[in-house]
């Protein structure tokens, strides 16, 4: 049994040895669980994350339960058809689906999510998996899409969310060299309680403007305003390369002009343009696929995220990743 720490880190190692061992049929037993973290152990969303994988392989776990620091998953067959997932929180829906979609490599799956949020603090929106991490993995040969039926945000959440992933058998990727650009797509939203003071309006505005005063090129806008069961918005942006996709985000909290919203999600997005040949979301996201299949880019940063997820996927691949300055890159992992 593979044994991690999961000390150093918070719910990604969670997520990626639960993506892994689901794929490998590996056990893996981890302690500290977001232990660093102010609220240590299993969250709502980790916990049905958890839960999520088990029901995928049908396999078994102990310590499954809210508060939990340790866990110890043995997986069995990875299922195909359909998978049902309910959020009670506003839990981020692109995290939980990160476990899942590693393993779902094998298999065609739909997964229908019920609950969660799809903007929410600290993660990536579920925009940007459907308009940069799936476009990237699409270069690999792996089609995985989503349909978001109803958005969500905190604090109550309340997304509903179908996504659909097909079998693949992944290529190499190799990034190390952006290319121009093709396009720069904004994506604003807001609930509907939000429209009278024109908070999707506002924040794109403050976007659009940065961007194409960095750029010089145009920006297509789309605001949408949703119905949610509270109140909320977010926004994201994204620029498609010749070899790329880059995608900037941020979400809306109470007390925080719409403008500054637009404005962080952009000046984010152009850190990570112009330091890396992904964004800094993405280089992490990307590390357990560029494993199986071998690869290479550039991320903005090397963080502590990415240190640690690399820890994490060398304990259950048969591969070594070569960290150079800010380029990653991975022989294919070893059958």
């Amino acid at each position: 049994m593979l044994e991690i720490d999961g000390s150093e880190g918070g719910g990604q190692i969670l997520r990626t040895a639960l993506g892994l061992s689901v794929l490998t049929g590996k056990d893996f037993s981890i302690d500290n669980i977001r232990a660093i973290r102010p609220q240590k152990g299993l969250r709502e969303q980790h916990l049905k994350g958890v839960l999520a994988a088990l029901e995928l392989c049908e396999g078994e776990v102990a310590g499954a339960e809210l508060g939990s620091e340790k866990i110890v998953f043995k997986p069995e067959t990875i299922k195909s058809g359909e998978l049902e997932v309910e959020i009670n929180t506003a839990g981020s829906v692109g995290l939980l689906l990160q476990s899942l979609l590693i393993p779902t490599i094998k298999t065609d799956l739909k997964i229908n999510v019920k609950g969660g949020a799809t903007f929410g603090l600290f993660a990536p929106p579920i925009y940007h998996f459907d308009n940069v991490l799936f476009p990237l993995l699409k270069k690999m040969g792996y089609e995985v899409s989503s349909k978001v039926d109803h958005h969500g945000f905190f604090p109550k959440g309340g997304a509903r969310i179908e996504v659909d992933s097909k079998k693949a058998e992944l290529k190499r990727l190799d990034i190390l060299d952006k290319g121009s650009i093709k396009s720069i797509k904004i994506i604003s939203v807001a609930s509907h309680q939000l429209e009278n003071p024109k908070v999707a309006e506002r924040q794109a505005e403050a976007a659009k403007k940065i961007i194409e005063e960095k750029f010089s090129l145009p920006v297509e806008v789309k605001v949408k305003y949703c119905d949610a069961l509270c109140m909320g918005s977010g926004i994201q942006i994204t620029i498609e390369t010749e070899n790329s996709f880059f995608g900037g985000d941020c979400v809306g909290e109470r007390g925080k002009r719409a403008e500054l919203v637009g404005e962080e999600a952009a000046k984010s997005l152009i850190k990570s343009y112009d330091n890396g040949s992904v964004d800094i979301h993405t280089g992490d996201m990307l590390l357990p696929y560029i494993a199986l299949a071998g690869g290479s880019y550039i991320v903005p940063e090397i963080t502590n995220h990415v240190k640690r997820n690399i820890d994490v996927i060398e304990k259950f691949l048969d591969i070594k990743f070569l960290v150079e300055g800010n380029k990653i890159s991975v022989e294919k992992h070893k059958i």
